[in-house]
């Protein structure tokens, strides 16, 4: 029998069968429609809850730096809390409700549809390469952008380039800018400067939307706001400026330590278009890590602590992921698939290594661990 997506070779995943796998399959939606089926006035009134807090939270963070940001104890304590601002309103509020998490609220505000967050990315853009491309075919090299960005390589099933050398520095880039690159990933500015495959003029056609998006980001953070607070305009512009960097550097780390840890999987395009919705579930586990925390952890990671069960129910509200979580875990045990969990912290340690290692040609990776090996070896001979 085969195995619904052909997996690295260095995979030390379990087999099942496809009995086996379509079982499993069936098992992982009993959880979903059991949660799905509770979804109650706690769960709307959790989301309100969070929308409050983006909203009271921008409102004080934006007032300190607007009457008194020329203080720098106010400065970092207004840019501090407008960052968390942000990152809740993207993580736990924008990215949440824009994959219809709360549709069945039927209350226009928070439509997936008609959201539109506080990032460069617009809002038609992101929904089709995340929530269409990365959620239908996750950590597939070739299919999902999200693999690598198209800035970095994070599999060996990923063509080596000399620019891979510069891996860790185009990775730290990256999560730098991350809002920036994730309102042009669209666009796959790879093609220009790697592939020679895209004009720049084909850029400008396709970038109408994401265009329109980032002059009202740049007019409303470094202009409208700055202009407003008068005297106030520089500690203004570089409080939304350090604000925007806390988010980027917040939100990359999260999204690495759900698809870059050296334990989650990548895929190659072998039969996903025979693929069954069992067989997608395995892939989403098999390519996901979760990471534990605090309850503050998982509101500021908008739940994305819990990547496995994002990837499995992209559309149940994210605040029931904790509950889901011990199901999937223990079919995962039941059926001898790895459930990848960790400390936020060992998995970002994970996440470098695994950037290391791709830098390197396959062959050379090779070579280091096996010299690696040897000088280990050496040490337990001499006993150092």
């Amino acid at each position: 029998m085969n195995k619904p997506v052909n997996l690295n070779e260095n995979s030390k995943l379990h087999y099942l069968s496809s009995d086996q796998t379509e079982e499993l399959g069936a098992r992982i939606e009993a959880v979903r429609r059991e949660i799905m089926d509770s979804l109650n006035e706690k769960d709307a009134q959790y989301i309100y809850k969070i929308r409050n807090f983006v909203r009271y939270s921008e409102i004080a963070s934006r007032g300190m730096l607007m009457f008194a940001g020329w203080l720098p104890p106010v400065w970092l304590l207004g840019t501090g809390l407008l960052g968390i601002s942000k990152i809740v309103e993207n993580m736990e509020l924008g990215h949440n409700v824009m994959h219809g998490q709360f549709d069945w609220l039927n209350d226009p505000a928070l439509n997936g549809a008609n959201y539109d967050w506080d990032t460069i990315a617009a809002g038609d853009d992101w929904k089709y390469t995340h929530n269409y491309i990365h959620h239908t075919y996750t950590n597939i090299v070739g299919m999902d952008h999200d693999v690598g960005y198209g800035l970095i390589r994070v599999s060996e099933s990923q063509p080596w380039e000399p620019r891979f050398l510069f891996n860790i520095p185009l990775a730290v880039q990256l999560m730098l800018f991350f809002e920036w690159y994730v309102g042009i990933q669209n666009l796959h500015l790879e093609d220009i400067f790697a592939y020679k495959t895209k004009s720049w003029r084909d850029v400008w056609n396709e970038s109408a939307k994401v265009r329109m998006k980032m002059k009202r980001q740049v007019l409303k953070d470094y202009v409208f706001f700055p202009i407003i607070a008068g005297p106030n305009a520089i500690p203004v512009f570089a409080g939304n400026a350090a604000a925007n960097v806390i988010r980027s550097l917040w939100a990359s780390a999260v999204i690495f330590n759900g698809h870059f840890t050296e334990d989650a999987e990548t895929f190659e395009m072998d039969n996903t278009e025979n693929e069954s919705r069992a067989e997608w579930c395995l892939r989403q586990i098999r390519g996901s890590s979760n990471f534990s925390g605090t309850a503050w952890l998982h509101i500021l990671s908008g739940n994305l602590s819990h990547q496995i069960e994002h990837h499995l129910f992209p559309d149940m509200p994210a605040n029931r992921y904790a509950e889901a979580a011990p199901k999937i875990k223990a079919l995962c045990a039941e059926y001898g698939i790895r459930y990848n969990e960790a400390s936020f912290i060992k998995q970002f340690a994970s996440v470098w290594m695994r950037l290391a290692e791709c830098s390197l040609p396959n062959d050379w990776k090779a070579e280091a661990k096996h010299s690696v090996a040897k000088a280990k070896e050496l040490l337990r001979k001499f006993k150092l």
